[in-house]
């Protein structure tokens, strides 16, 4: 039993995070506190003086547990990966997570790959960015796909390294090929200094040499080749325009404000760039509207501004807490490499600025409410209708859907999806790699994933119900008022003969398609039904059998690259995906690992000597068993 009073006398005098759980153990509010032993004892006391949230958490509090940090900067970095980790239930979270979109360019591999990312991290890749403006860095990256023929896949290819077929992007002269060896490491590696030059804004050499390739295509009368070199100067002028808007200069400003209605809040961003709004972001935080104003936007700078290398110089808000701005200037600041201030600016042009983004708040914050309104109004209509269609005795709030997705009977796999109250609830999502079934057999693949999904379904209701937990601390005991078939009368009949055997009574009906792949209609009681092709039911329909499908593709995909990675370094002790990435980049090649000496394993990132010793004894035991 957890002895509160001994533990609250106890905590430290010193700034922290602390992390309250409940009776299950599951951490319910995560917290930072300048000074931990001040802060967690008003939990518990002057109960009074709580809000509603704070009391009904302070109820389901069995435990707590704290983390003594550095500094309050420290705490209120912890405080907000914890947040993002653990998404207590009486935090503050965003809904729309999204980060400023980023370029990156793999340059730690052999033949490095351009895309868009949303998450930095510091690997020793090379990225640009941020970019506000998520169109135009879409645009900027299908710009540098059509001057430089890069490749787009996601294959381990190393110059020395085994050689495979080139896909369609090869043919159409979209991609060198480096995985079948038709461009040289260092070639390739021009063609990506060329790209980060023009991304760097250094791209007057590449222009001059392209015009001057241009002249002489046309001198020779080669009228398409020129046409082509034409097009290539046009394309790098106009990524040239775009970056410019987003070189980080000293008089980058950010402006952030909130509104709230009774209920939730919105935190809108202006990106100021050279005295023009360049882009903006929002978000929606439900259930909120309890937060100190101050707490939100503390919470919201950490979690913002944590996924981006550039901050700008200066950031407006609408009011700040003293306790945290200078952990908030001195974390940003570390951030962007030089001084950061966090200004409240009281009148004047600032002042009118954050009244604006405000204004914008309260209107993303209205929207989002009519469209939840008109969403929840359109999905019950929705649910109504199948209710009636299928003569259920009640509307299936929870549906479950299911499919089964293979190539020629490798790797099958299942997907379980659930929609609640009209919508995807992908937290219940479920996936199954099928164990029993041998070869491409779509029947006895989905018998064994609703065999083993409803099975585990009872057994943890047996569970709760005999240790007294609550109902929803099972993965399978929900069960659905309604399940989809992807497929026809066949799939239908299996499900029914599984929940027959197992004496479960759920209606099943089948989601066919046509001969163009697109839903056709429902199959209830061996009989297809019919259903406007425009109608809200439709739609929905739709989008359940889209998203069964789509998930059990991509468990698929999944499981198939990592098969296709798979290497003999995979059955290694002590060598995991980290270290074998790290040993394939310093060596290129299993045979030269082979040969490497222990001194030579050493030098490479990460690998210790209990590594280097598992690797040079599987290669001896290797070699004397071959």
């Amino acid at each position: 039993m957890f002895d509160f009073k001994a533990q609250l006398k106890i905590l430290p005098d010193k700034p922290g995070v602390y992390l309250m759980k409940n009776s299950l153990g599951e951490i319910i509010y995560v917290g930072k506190a300048k000074v931990l032993k001040n802060r967690v004892r008003q939990y518990f006391q002057n109960s009074k003086n709580h809000s509603e949230k704070v009391k009904a958490m302070v109820k389901n509090i069995a435990e707590f547990e704290y983390i003594v940090t550095d500094s309050e900067m420290e705490a209120l970095i912890l405080e907000c990966n914890l947040i993002k980790k653990h998404s207590p239930k009486y935090n503050i979270s965003l809904k729309d997570d999204k980060f400023y979109p980023f370029i990156k360019i793999t340059t730690n591999e052999d033949f490095p790959r351009v895309f868009i990312t949303r998450n930095f991290a510091k690997d020793g890749n090379k990225y640009f960015g941020p970019y506000p403006n998520a169109g135009a860095v879409h645009e900027t990256i299908k710009l540098i796909r059509k001057i430089f023929p890069l490749r787009t896949c996601k294959k381990l290819i190393f110059e020395n390294g085994k050689h495979t077929r080139p896909c369609l992007n090869y043919h159409i002269k979209k991609c060198n090929a480096p995985c079948e060896g038709h461009i040289s490491k260092d070639e390739y590696k021009r063609m990506i200094d060329e790209i980060i030059d023009v991304l760097s804004g250094r791209d007057k050499s590449l222009i001059n040499k392209l015009k001057n390739d241009m002249q002489e295509a046309s001198m020779n009368l080669e009228f398409e080749k020129a046409a082509s070199f034409r097009d290539k100067i046009l394309a790098i002028e106009s990524i040239a325009e775009k970056q410019k808007v987003f070189k980080s200069q000293d008089n980058d400003e950010d402006f952030i404000n909130i509104y709230k209605d009774e209920k939730d809040c919105a935190v809108q961003v202006f990106f100021l760039r050279d005295g023009k709004v360049t882009g903006r972001e929002n978000f929606i935080l439900e259930n909120s509207a309890y937060e100190d104003d101050s707490v939100i936007i503390s919470q919201f700078i950490v979690s913002f501004y944590g996924g981006t290398p550039k901050v700008p110089k200066n950031i407006y808000i609408p009011l700040s807490n003293d306790d945290d701005n200078d952990a908030l200037e001195e974390f940003l600041t570390i951030k962007r490499g030089s001084k950061v201030f966090v200004k409240v600016p009281i009148k004047g042009e600032k002042k009118e600025m954050l009244e604006l983004v405000k204004s914008n708040a309260k209107v993303t914050l209205d929207q989002f409410k009519d469209k939840i309104l008109r969403d929840k109004e359109i999905n019950r209509l929705c649910l109504e209708e199948i209710q009636e269609l299928l003569e259920l005795d009640s509307m299936p709030i929870r549906i479950e859907a299911y499919d089964i997705s293979n190539i020629q009977g490798v790797d099958s796999v299942g997907s379980m999806i659930v929609f609640e109250d009209g919508k995807a609830k992908n937290s219940d999502y479920r996936r199954f790699r099928i164990k029993t079934v041998k070869n491409a057999n779509d029947y006895d693949s989905m018998r064994e994933i609703l065999e083993r999904r409803f099975s585990h379904g009872l057994k943890e209701i047996k569970e709760i119900q005999e240790r007294q937990l609550k109902f929803s601390s099972g993965k399978f005991s929900n069960f659905p008022d309604l399940i989809m078939m992807d497929g026809g009368k066949g799939q239908v009949n299996v499900a029914l003969e599984v929940l027959q055997k197992l004496g479960i009574n759920i209606p099943v009906c089948g989601l066919v398609k046509d001969d163009h792949h697109a839903t056709r209609g429902i199959i209830y009681n061996n009989k297809e039904l019919i259903i406007n092709r425009t109608s809200n039911l439709m739609q929905m329909i739709r989008r359940v059998q889209d998203e069964v499908h789509r998930f059990a593709i991509t468990y698929h995909r999944s499981l198939r690259d990592k098969k296709t990675l798979h290497s003999i370094l995979d059955d290694i002790p002590n060598i995991g995906q980290k270290r074998r990435m790290a040993l394939l980049m310093k060596f290129g090649s299993i045979d030269n690992i082979k040969k490497a000496s222990v001194e030579e394993l050493l030098e490479t990132e990460s690998i210790d000597n209990k590594a280097a010793t598992s690797i040079m004894a599987y290669f001896k035991n290797h070699e004397q068993n071959n």
